[in-house]
């Protein structure tokens, strides 16, 4: 087994369940599953799609998650994004634990700390790009930050395309605008969920150098789910899942290296 194997550790932070003594301080992490499980069915039927998941993710990290089909990942960014509930375990974004709170408090805060970009681009085809942008802000009775949607809209490149809406974009573009969506509120986490899916390859490329430059230029955290071993390439860390458990942690790895940690799951 090559030595790219070897997981990095990412610990919890201090004072949440079973934080290790060289934790994190708080302050740095972003989200965080603890003993995290998702069971579903009973008995014969019973489908672990996470089985007791201890992860974090530190501000400022771009994530990787990958895995077979049915491996958990989706699952966990799911859950970890507040989608959907554990069976048992708990998840953090920052310090706030979403099994406390109450369902109008967790839309707030998914509106308020967490963005989303999807493989289908779920933009408003009757807006402008730029009324996409602001629109979960619309939605929430808040005036945008201008600022700060100039520099988010600096950074994905729109700037020529804000008045055209999205039947006049093309796919890349489009996916542009999503990303600019999901980061204008300024989220503690930005989750993509093969982000790249419905994108041909070099439109694919230019969306994970936007994720990137988003990482790099605005500190922004991300977790990206993806079957894409060269998509996998760009994340700073990557996780592999396998039967609903972390089967390897690693920090950047090549696509070579993506490939034979994808080859010893299958042979496991």
């Amino acid at each position: 087994m090559p030595s790219v194997l070897a997981p990095t550790t990412y610990p919890q932070p201090s004072g949440s369940p079973a934080a290790p003594a060289n934790a994190f301080p708080p302050a740095a992490i972003a989200a965080q599953a603890v003993g995290a499980s998702k069971i579903y069915g009973k008995g014969e039927a019973e489908v672990r799609a996470l089985d007791d998941v201890t992860v974090a993710f530190a501000n400022g990290h771009f994530t990787a998650t990958m895995g077979p089909s049915g491996s958990g990942k989706s699952t966990l960014m799911h859950v970890l994004a507040g989608l959907d509930s554990l069976t048992s375990g708990t998840v953090f974004i920052g310090g706030t634990d979403l099994s406390k709170l109450k369902e109008k408090q967790l839309t707030q805060l998914r509106r308020d700390r967490i963005g989303f970009v999807f493989q289908a681009f779920n933009l408003v085809p009757t807006l402008t790009a730029y009324e996409n942008i602001v629109l979960p802000a619309r939605l929430a009775g808040r005036n945008p930050d201008k600022q700060w949607v100039k520099q988010v809209i600096a950074t994905v490149g729109l700037e020529s395309r804000l008045e055209h809406r999205p039947s006049e974009l093309s796919g890349g573009q489009q996916q542009r605008v999503a990303v600019a969506r999901a980061l204008a509120s300024r989220p503690a986490v930005l989750f993509a969920d093969e982000p790249t899916g419905n994108l041909d390859s070099r439109t694919g490329e230019e969306v994970l150098q936007l994720l990137r430059h988003s990482r790099d230029a605005l500190d922004q955290t991300i977790v990206m789910v993806t079957h894409d071993a060269h998509a996998a390439t760009y994340a700073d860390r990557i996780i592999f899942l396998k039967d609903g458990a972390i089967a390897h942690d690693c920090g950047q790895l090549g696509r070579d290296q993506v490939y034979d940690v994808i080859k010893s799951l299958e042979d496991a």
